[in-house]
Parts: structure tokens; sequence; C-alpha cells
């Protein structure tokens, strides 16, 4: 049962640079513990192979990796331009032209992919392009023409994204090519699913319909990159199951003075709430050309570690870069220097209070029984993993063993930080058996040695969903039998 130093998980991005033979296998041999396929670009097909050959992979080197299939969202372009690129020049006019038979673009004008923007900005707007390397200021809308004065020189290409300064635009969550594309990421058996550009709680529930629809429940990730979502910041992080902190079109919208405020907002939120947050966007950016990261870059992977966040992305750095293995080989030794740097004192009185359910108050009783008592590690009897998120919300030096007979279950808390996923049937099996049975398990992996203490946890009926109500401690006796049996 190999396993990744790392207790903050890395997500790492396919693409071409991964698809060479052995690429993958290197990748998750590296650290990778889920994987994300962007649905902006590539076939149903490509998906298809690129899954198949993570699942193979992981089966041969004994790990569990889940896959995130990440929606496009209705991500708003400029059109194509009819020698492919311009040079614009501050001061200049240059019109967006929001019509379905808008001519190529030159350096005068450029069609839009929303037709509606004329409808949601008006004259003093400043419209970013390209990530806001160019600026725009709006200085009159006329029908379906929005005129604009260029702010800032630069060169344009086809189908460069176009945000707002401050948000703002209508457009859903979700278009029509995602609605198809959620109905095949279920038909292929993706882990999570990513909703691009949620502004509210009814994106995620309308998403998690269609994929219920599909016939699949895949854990949604609420990809935070709207300026409206920071207003609706606590009901979308109660309806996901993750959320993704996505600095880039945040970072536009917002203005990068802000970001790093809201990053840390973002992740405290999702901790404070229960919930799985992910760290993304141009961690190692300069890792797509050069085989070492940058300082900058490593102390945004570590502050991030050290905040909390439970997962860190990589994007282009693998899905197209030079180096994708020592990109993830880089991500993984910042973060467990990083994790060095822990405070590992638990400050439970920002805990939640008024807990409504057994295993919340279960996975408090028993991080608050580890920080008192030394123990080698915790573990988790769970069907759907919700026990371990809910032990890996509380920062702990203990390692937290999550142990589920379910496939899915098992590559969904890879996704959560200090959380280990371990294949474990526990069918037939009374809970003081299980409680015997996983220690063994554990300790013929080598994970366990004798005079160990462990904290247990489960319910009294097997195989039941949010039924764990038991925490005992245990000992490791001589071959691995659990001494000490105890119910506390």
């Amino acid at each position: 049962m190999p396993l990744s130093h790392a207790r903050t998980k890395i997500l790492a991005t396919l693409g071409p640079a991964t698809d060479a033979p052995g690429r993958i296998e290197a990748l998750l041999r590296a650290g990778v513990n889920v994987v994300r396929l962007n649905f902006s670009h590539g076939t149903p097909e490509q998906h298809a192979a690129r899954i198949t050959a993570v699942r193979e992979a992981a089966q041969v080197i004994g790990r569990e990796v889940g896959v995130l299939a990440d929606l496009q969202g209705p991500k708003i372009r400029v059109e194509r331009f009819a020698k492919g690129r311009v040079t614009l020049a501050a001061g200049q006019s240059f019109d967006l032209v929001c019509r379905a038979d808008a001519p190529a673009g030159d350096a005068a004008a450029v069609g839009v992919s929303y037709l509606g923007l004329p409808g949601d900005v008006v004259q003093g707007d400043t419209l970013l392009l390209d990530d806001g390397l160019i600026a725009l200021k709006v200085t009159a809308v006329e029908g379906d023409t929005i005129r604009t004065r260029v702010l800032t020189d630069g060169v344009l290409s086809d189908r460069k994204g176009l945000n707002r300064l401050g948000g703002g635009l209508s457009l859903g969550a979700l278009t029509d090519k995602d609605r198809a594309d959620i109905a095949t990421a279920v038909e292929l058996g993706v882990d999570f699913l990513a909703v691009s550009f949620c502004r509210s709680a009814q994106d995620i529930d309308d998403t998690r319909a269609l994929a219920a629809e599909a016939g699949g429940s895949p854990h949604l990730v609420a990809k935070i990159e709207r300026a409206e979502a920071i207003d609706n910041l606590e009901s979308i992080v109660d309806a996901s199951d993750a959320v993704m902190v996505a600095r880039g079109d945040l970072g536009v919208e917002i203005g990068d003075a802000e970001l790093p405020g809201l990053q840390k907002k973002i992740i405290r939120v999702a901790l404070e709430r229960q919930r799985v947050v992910i760290t993304a966007t141009q961690m190692l950016q300069s890792m797509v050309e050069n085989p070492i990261p940058t300082r900058a870059e490593v102390l945004d992977v570590a502050n991030a570690v050290i905040d909390g966040t439970d997962a860190v992305m990589l994007s282009a750095e693998t899905a197209s870069g030079q180096h994708p293995v020592a990109a993830v080989e880089a991500m993984r030794r910042i973060c467990e220097g990083a994790e060095r740097q822990f405070d590992h004192d638990t400050d439970f009185e920002a805990a939640q209070r008024g807990l409504q359910r057994s295993d919340q108050a279960i996975a408090m009783a028993a991080m608050f029984l580890a920080e008192h008592i030394q123990v080698r590690a915790i573990i988790a009897l769970t069907e759907s993993g919700g026990t371990a998120r809910y032990l890996s919300r509380f920062r702990s030096s203990v390692p937290i063993y999550g142990l589920s007979r379910h496939a899915p279950a098992r590559r969904q808390m890879g996704l959560m930080r200090d959380v280990y996923p371990v294949d474990f049937d526990t069918r037939r099996l009374s809970a003081r058996d299980a409680a015997r049975e996983s220690v063994a398990a554990l300790y013929r992996e080598g994970l366990l040695a004798e005079g160990d203490r462990v904290i247990f946890t489960s319910g009294d009926t097997m195989e039941a969903r949010g039924a764990t109500n038991t925490l005992r401690l245990l000992e490791v006796g001589p071959g691995g039998v659990a001494a000490g049996l105890g119910v506390l």
C-alpha cells in the first residue's frame, strides 16, 4: 500500500504532455492523488482513454486515484481573427460585436461568444481580456456592438477570455455543452465534477440533479472564480462537496490586490463548514518551461498548505508543460516542507458548535483524544467517506486511515488532507471484529507496529451511511492483534 508522505493532496491536469507511454504511472508514483480532465479541451474518446490509463496505472502501483472532470462553464471569449491575432495600442478604439454572424476580427473589431454581453455592460465599465493582460474601457453600447477604448498595449489572439472587472455578468453557470458533458462524465465514472463560474448554490443543485438524472453521484466541486460567488460563498460551500480557489478568473474579476485575502477566507470558510478545499491556478507556472520552480512559487504553495488547503492543483504544468513529473515532485517536496511547519495544536474553541450528526460528534471526540494522548493513527470505518472528511477538518499530526469497501468512496477520500484510503470489506463482520481485523490489516502493511495505540471509529451497524457512533482506543499487540479493546 504505497503512500505519499505528503499529507496535502496533489491534483494534476492531464493533457498532451501526460499521454506518453508510462507518463501517467510516473505522475502517480511522484505523488498525484487525483487527476483532472479539462472538458474545455479534448473529446469524450480522449477523456475515456486517459481515465483507462489512470485506472490501470493506479492498479499497478496499488494506489487509490480519483478522477475529476472540470466542466468548461460559460467562459466568455472573443472569437477568431482573420490573421489569428492583432496588436492593440492604448488609446485606440476597438469594438466588440455580439452577434452570431460577426465577421472575422481585425484591429478595429472582433466578435464575442456571449451575445447577451451588451445587456450586462454600461458606459464606463472596464473589460479585461486574456486574463487581464489587455484592458478596455466601455465608451458606448449601441445595439449589438460595444464600443471601447484600449487602455493597455498588447497582442490579442483567437479565443482569449473576457471578464468584466467587478463581475456582474448574467449568464448562467451551465451551458448546453456542460449539460452534455455531465452525462458523459457520469458515463465515464468520474469521481468529481467541477462546476465552473458558479454564482449561487442553485448552480450546484442543478448540476447535482443533472448528474443524478444521468445515473451518477460524483462529488461536486464549486469553482470560486466569479465576484458573485464571493457574495454567496457560504451557501455555495454548503451546497457543494468541495470548493476550488480558482485564482485565474477570480483575480481578473476582483483585482490581484484582493486575491490573497480572499484565498485565505475561502479556505477558512470551507474548513469551518466541513468541506474539502483545493487551491489552484499558476501555482508552479514557471515549470511549464523550467525544471525548477521560483522561490515565489515555493512560498505560494507553502502558504496555501499552511493555511490548511486539502489539495493543491497543477494545470498547464502537467497538461502541456515540458517537465510534468518534475512539477509533481516539486509540489510534493514543497508540501512536505510546509507541513513540517504546522502548529499541530488543534483549536477546539473554534470548532463547529451545535453538532446534529453522531459522526461529526465522534470525529470531534476522536481528534480531541488524539491531541491529549499519544496515538499512532486514527482508523475510520466509513461507507461514504464522511467520517474521514469530518476527521480531516481538524489539523493534526496523526494520519487518518479511511477504510471502505466502496472504490468511489476511497477515491474521493484521496482529496482529503491527512486521509489515506484503504480497501477494507466490513461485510459479515461485527463492529468489534472489524476493529480487530482493520488493525491487523494495517499491521500487515507495515503501517502499524506492536505497541502502537490507535483510535478506531465505526458504527454499531456495518454498511450504514452516516451511522458512525462509536469510538474505541486500541493497542497493537504481538502479531498485530488489537489488545486492550474497550469502548470509550
